[in-house]
């Protein structure tokens, strides 16, 4: 057997640029490339093996570990997990900085390879720089942190542990069930250390996208239980688009007539103008799907987890006969589905192959056009401009109209998710790209950059809050430096606006979320477009919607990241839609408005729930 020395992190960059899958019949790599961020504990191994690679494993440098991360992520969630790129650190700080970016891939099932260097296996200078010495248990290092937060970890200790360890991580990566974060700890002399590694290790190999297809039993009984339903609802999930089955479901709701709501993750699976599409469901969702959801005999989750704000804190589905179909055994038996284990698209495929010119009853097709026809006149009254300070949903609306069929919405956390989910009206399939499975402030201009990486034909727009822009903005250097175009609508209003509506709806006195409301000897007067030119971006500040318009259509014209600042109304939000959210109310406070939103609450979580 013929073999070929090489140090550990020399063999594991090549083993990674020998990955590849096949998507529309062209095999690509895997491995789209590693974002790295270099220090004492993976410059001279990873470093030195990464310069050798050139642009068969290109190498990114970042600002930020977590906005790397991010990018990674996002890169994967805008390739439908197809694809994926690593992301690798010293040992200490730049190591734990993914951290939350590990939970986010970890909450949204979404693949990302994570190499933080780690302590000497050999403990020869123990304790080294930035080494975390647990008392107890010689074994831990910061690196720990990752293991609830990675569907597979493993510390390399020998050079020869990656002959095991790097196909089991790509078995992991690549699985529809299982996907998510991988972490491997690389000891920092382990990387140096070579190794007779078999040249048959390196062989080029194509990873393919496994199908699940649905039990025949199971199968059965979703058949049945829709041939006797008089009022059946689908609510697709971010399984929908993983499994490219957007057509497929299109196609199916057009021919059957089920109407179709929306988790954040499947946002985008229906055209928003499809003749069965009711928009988003839950806390966050349009009058159309949850009425609907109200009125449903029989719901059909398709690839989702069933999330809080999808269910309205498990009361909205609460007495009706409730199927997931799923590729996770974990989703299947949740709020005590009946199971149908199988790939959307196969499983769609098979119900419509097995139910044939059946329809659902055409009452509650009229019912649901009705829905839809009010909820457009609720979405046209909450985007038109107005003349005072604007609202984001006001701003949504100048953004949709400006986008391109083909643009990509980008969000994260804080008030503009829930906002966008509402009434983002999606043209094509990956046209909504917000992460709210773990609500990350920081992602959005670090997710940005990874969906404009992942698709360069596309218009990425990112919809950013001041909050998040000030907790995470170095990405839009890198986009600058790397030539990677994203437009930026930054609405600022001052503060964290989301928190403080809940807080007050709750009871509870404004306090320490608006900046005003905080404690402080000068309020901040940020120049958020000057800062953006320091970054290397284009951008201006605009004042009104008419104004925002015109500069849209300026950055669209740009060849380079430019950022829209815009003043925004902290206290609006779009009122129509929507469903509760149990957020927890103290049992005893001294406010008055406490004890009533405590009265409200219980009446609420005293009903019948599953």
């Amino acid at each position: 057997m013929s073999s070929v020395r090489l140090t550990m992190a020399q063999a594991l960059t090549r083993w990674l640029a020998a990955q590849s899958v096949e998507i529309d019949g062209v095999v690509l790599p895997y491995f789209a490339g590693v974002w790295a961020i270099f220090g004492h504990g993976n410059v001279a191994g990873v470093g030195e093996a990464l310069a050798g690679m050139s642009d068969a494993l290109p190498t990114y440098r970042a600002h930020n570990e977590q906005g790397m991360a991010h990018a990674a992520i996002a890169f994967a969630k805008a390739s439908r997990r197809r694809r994926a790129m690593a992301c690798t650190t010293s040992i200490g700080p730049g190591a734990t900085n993914m951290v939350t970016a590990a939970a986010l891939a970890h909450v949204n099932r979404l693949p990302v390879l994570f190499l933080p260097g780690d302590v000497y296996a050999s403990r020869r200078p123990d304790p080294v720089l930035q080494q975390v010495e647990d008392f107890a248990d010689a074994t831990v290092s910061a690196n720990d942190c990752f293991r609830p937060v990675s569907r597979l970890f493993d510390r390399i200790a020998r050079p020869e542990q990656i002959i095991d360890a790097l196909p089991r991580a790509m078995a992991v990566l690549t699985d529809p069930a299982l996907c998510g974060p991988v972490t491997l700890c690389l000891c920092q002399d382990v990387q140096a250390e070579a190794f007779d590694f078999p040249e048959r290790f390196f062989a080029p190999k194509v990873w393919r996208q496994r199908r699940i297809r649905p039990d025949e039993a199971e199968l059965g009984a979703l058949i049945a239980a829709l041939r006797r339903s008089s009022a059946p609802l689908i609510v697709a999930g971010g399984g929908v688009l993983y499994s490219e089955a957007e057509q497929m479901l299109a196609d199916f709701a057009a021919g059957t007539g089920v109407p179709v709501a929306e988790t954040q993750a499947g946002k985008g699976a229906l055209a928003w103008d499809h003749p069965q599409a009711l928009g988003s469901i839950g806390v966050t969702g349009t009058s159309a799907a949850n009425r609907a959801a109200e009125a449903a005999d029989l719901v059909i989750g398709i690839g989702t987890r069933l999330q809080d704000f999808t269910t309205g804190s498990r009361t909205l589905f609460a007495g009706k006969r409730l199927f997931q179909v799923n590729v996770a055994t974990h989703d299947l038996a949740k709020q005590d589905a009946e199971p149908v284990q199988g790939d959307a698209r196969a499983t769609l495929a098979a119900l419509g192959e097995a139910l044939g010119d059946w329809g659902a009853p055409a009452e509650w097709a009229e019912a649901n056009r009705s829905a839809v026809v009010e909820w457009n006149r609720a979405w046209d009254a909450a985007t038109r401009a107005g003349d005072a300070l604007p609202s984001d949903a006001q701003v949504i609306g100048a953004v949709w109209r400006q986008a391109r069929e083909d643009a990509v919405v980008v969000c994260a956390a804080g008030g503009l998710p829930g906002e966008l989910h509402k009434l983002w009206r999606t043209r094509r399939p990956g046209g909504y790209h917000v992460e709210y499975g773990y609500s990350c402030m920081g992602y959005e201009i670090a997710g940005g950059l990874g969906v404009k990486m992942a698709d360069p034909a596309r218009d990425v727009c990112v919809m950013v809050g001041d909050g998040s822009y000030l907790m995470l903005n170095s990405e839009l250097a890198t986009s600058v430096m790397l030539g990677v175009k994203i437009t930026v609508v930054l609405l600022d209003n001052r503060g964290f606006g989301c928190i403080n509506r809940l807080q007050q709806g709750t009871g509870g006195r404004p306090f320490n979320n608006l900046l005003a409301d905080t404690r402080h000897d000068a309020l901040p007067d940020i120049d958020f477009a000057a800062h953006a030119r320091s970054l290397g971006a284009q951008a201006e500040k605009v004042q009104g919607i008419a104004e925002l318009e015109a500069a849209l259509a300026r950055a669209g014209a740009s060849d380079k990241s430019y950022v829209i600042v815009i003043d925004t109304d902290p206290a609006i939000t779009t009122e129509a839609g929507g469903h509760w959210w149990d957020v927890a109310v103290p049992e005893v406070s001294p406010r008055a408005e406490v004890r009533a939103a405590r009265r409200d609450y219980e009446a609420r979580i005293s009903g019948d729930r599953k």
